[in-house]
């Protein structure tokens, strides 16, 4: 577990909108915020000593929030981000485990591990571009912002 106050303890997701989503997305949901939870950093900028932190993320009206707040609840910071930069990763990240889910049932080993790579890869690409859009508002690091990048992906899926 990451030392210090620097760190989220408590994550919610607006999921006001959504309906029914896959196993596969209900399991990589609770991964990400399970993984999140035990390990992260997260520095929201200005704020850096009040943390552990409670974020309760959501979307609306084409915006991702980061909406922050102490541990005991006290609203300290709201951060918005536009989606419009992410809608293409999330979309062939989405196709790409689709293939991938696809591809457990019925092909071979060498097919899994390159869509696998594929996949890890979007991943990879998509939580950069969340910690490079966050720079100068809230510093997180690379687990931190794959995590993060999970569940932003799973406010995207509509119902």
């Amino acid at each position: 577990m990451t030392a210090g106050r620097n760190r989220i303890v408590h994550v919610k997701l607006d999921e006001r909108t959504v309906v029914r989503r896959k196993p596969e997305v209900e399991h990589e949901r609770a991964v990400a915020i399970f993984d999140l939870l035990e390990d992260n950093i997260f520095e929201p900028d200005g704020f850096e000593d009040q943390g552990p932190f409670n974020l309760h993320l959501s979307t609306e009206e084409g915006r991702l929030t980061f909406d922050i707040r102490t541990e005991d609840g006290t609203e300290l910071n709201r951060v918005t981000l536009p989606l419009s930069p992410f809608r293409k990763i999330v979309r062939d990240y989405f196709m790409v485990c689709e293939s991938y889910y696809n591809a457990i049932k019925k092909s071979t080993p060498a097919q899994i591990e390159a869509l696998d790579m594929g996949r890890r890869g979007l991943h990879n690409e998509g939580s950069d571009l969340l910690r490079e859009r966050l720079a100068g508002k809230i510093t997180i690091d690379h687990p931190t912002s794959r995590r993060l990048f999970t569940l932003v992906c799973v406010l995207h899926i509509r119902g």
